[in-house]
């Protein structure tokens, strides 16, 4: 199981990178600090209009849901990984929770 959890986390992670710097960045450009490229535009009409955007879902577990819902699964499922971390592997499993069940 730990060779699962270590999957799992190692593309979770890869994730929650691609989302922090994009929003960061987009952050940055709104306010001028660097130049606003044709995929930062994108993320930040995505955001805009409650769509995930396509440069995450690249990176990303299957889903059609709107970005707020989206963004809501992805910490439920963060949760789920750091509660594996703390407390040891679970007496059951939220199958659809991981990137590739």
């Amino acid at each position: 199981m730990n060779t699962v959890l270590l999957q799992e986390l190692l593309r979770f992670n890869r994730l929650l990178e691609i989302v922090r710097v994009s929003l960061i960045n987009i952050g940055k450009a709104i306010k001028g600090e660097v130049v606003m490229s044709l995929e930062l535009e994108a993320v930040g009409n995505s955001v805009f209009d409650n769509r995930t955007p396509a440069s995450w879902m690249k990176r990303s577990y299957p889903s059609l849901k709107p970005l707020a819902s989206y963004i809501v699964d992805f910490v439920e499922r963060l949760a789920f990984m750091q509660k594996w971390i703390n407390e040891g592997t679970p007496s059951s499993f939220w199958i659809s929770g991981f990137f590739f069940t």
